[in-house]
């Protein structure tokens, strides 16, 4: 029998409810992992709150690293005892053991620990692809990203240290801003009391950024494009203050403005690319440039304390459930 969190509608942290399950054995293509840790990520209260769909009733989590206990047929590269982590795949991370699509697990190096790896999956594969592949860094820019004290914002923090990028964050509250620059962030701005893109400015000698990665949303909009330079880039990674919508002629007002709203699934697959992504996330790591340990963690009972902590702005960097 498994230990999951599920909920059968939407609502606020009191609809996650613990429950037992029957685990069976792997089938064709497929993999039994007992988890050792589960990530808490903004997107899972999307869900639970029904800002994305889910045919309910259903688990919760996309997000989790542990050990593979047993392996289906026609499984090559994976064997009982391996670590491994992983960020795509069905719902149900939530849980203590499931059965897993194979091909969406990530085999874990020698020298990244479990904890460390929980921290990382889904924030630092984020990472990679919005400073990699969305809008490639290449080392010299200057950047504004929002968030900056968020969990994927600290790996954020670091990985443009790393690159040689400065990188302008926002946080909302000074605890907060102390935090992201000794990640690696270059300069912070207190949203709850100062003014975002008149900072950005006055940062920029009056030429803004080239490129806003933005995961809040609503909120931020209008400061994100008045932070930009002409024909340069909106990267809308998240809307955790709501949604945006955009008028596109207010985008050639703005200067010709570009806007992207990525999704991790079209740039981690196939397989192939995943293990990519990974292996440089991997290679920083191993190299001491990023490093990830979460800072909240919770009892896999307690996923609903953890929603809360992660809506009330009360979590900085990554929060974890231990099964």
């Amino acid at each position: 029998m498994a230990r999951v969190i599920r909920f059968d509608h939407i609502g606020g942290p009191e609809v996650l409810r613990l429950e037992e399950a029957e685990v069976g054995d792997p089938g064709p293509g497929q993999a039994r992992v007992r988890h050792t840790y589960v990530a808490v990520n903004v997107i899972d209260v999307d869900f639970r709150t029904g800002r994305y769909p889910l045919e309910l009733p259903n688990g919760l989590g996309s997000d989790a690293v542990g050990v593979v206990e047993a392996v289906g047929p026609g499984v090559v590269d994976l064997r009982p005892g391996d670590r491994v982590g992983y960020l795509l795949g069905p719902q149900g991370a939530y849980s203590d053991v499931r059965v897993m699509p194979a091909e969406v697990l990530i085999p874990l190096p020698d020298g990244v620990s479990d904890l460390s790896a929980s921290a990382l999956m889904m924030k630092g594969l984020t990472a990679q692809y919005l400073f990699r592949q969305v809008y490639p860094l290449h080392g010299g820019e200057t950047i504004l990203y929002h968030a900056a004290a968020g969990g994927v914002g600290l790996v954020a923090c670091q990985w443009a240290r790393a690159l040689g990028v400065t990188m302008i964050g926002t946080v909302s509250t000074d605890e907060k801003a102390e935090i992201a620059r000794a990640h690696g962030c270059t300069h912070t701005i207190v949203s709850t009391r100062e003014d975002i893109a008149k900072r950005v400015r006055e940062l920029t000698d009056g030429r803004g950024v080239p490129v806003v990665y933005d995961s809040v949303g609503k909120d931020t909009l209008m400061a994100s494009l008045d932070s930009l330079q002409v024909r340069g880039s909106l990267v809308s990674n998240g809307t955790s203050s709501g949604p945006v919508v955009i008028d596109t002629a207010l985008l050639a007002r703005k200067g010709s403005i570009w806007v992207t709203r990525p999704a991790m699934v079209h740039y981690a697959t196939p397989r192939a690319k995943m293990l990519e992504m990974a292996a440089e996330l991997f290679e920083h790591v191993l190299a001491g440039r990023i490093v990830g340990e979460p800072r909240q963690t919770f009892a896999l009972a307690d996923a609903g304390e953890a929603h809360r902590a992660l809506e009330g702005r009360r979590t900085t960097g990554a929060t974890v459930l231990v099964p």
